[in-house]
């Protein structure tokens, strides 16, 4: 294996981790929007705490 290879591949896994990192990051963002939104929901409709998921999604 040449050098070369060596640093293709090498740069291959560091855009492979990074990209990685990104869909970490995305998908905490997502689950910290979708805490946030219900907390909201929540506070403005007071009776959805006691409802089940079926009842809030009809």
């Amino acid at each position: 294996m040449t050098d070369n290879e060596k640093k293709l591949i090498q740069a291959r896994h560091r855009l492979e981790e990074a990209q990685a990192r990104d869909r970490v990051k995305q998908r905490k963002a997502r689950t910290r929007r979708l805490i946030q939104e219900g907390a909201v929901l929540e506070k403005a409709l007071p009776q959805t705490v006691s409802m089940s998921l079926n009842e809030l999604e009809t």
